[in-house]
């Protein structure tokens, strides 16, 4: 099994993962079409339960509403 000869300076070593961890970043945010409540992209609106202008899930509070 190889082995390091020398010993890898910090310097280095944070010169090395500088390149992937400036890759990273916090998930992306848009505005919901119809509530206008700021949603994570490719998810579902967790205020009202619509994705891509149709309303996929039911929220427990629009739920509610619909048994009384």
């Amino acid at each position: 099994m190889a082995t390091p000869k020398r010993r890898v300076s910090h310097a280095r070593t944070h010169n090395r993962k500088a390149h992937w961890l400036g890759e990273l970043k916090a998930p992306e945010y848009t505005v919901c079409k119809h509530c206008g409540e700021p949603v994570q992209n490719y998810c579902v609106c967790p205020a009202c339960g619509f994705y891509k202008g149709r309303q996929v899930i039911k929220i427990a509070s629009e739920a509610a509403e619909e048994e009384e």
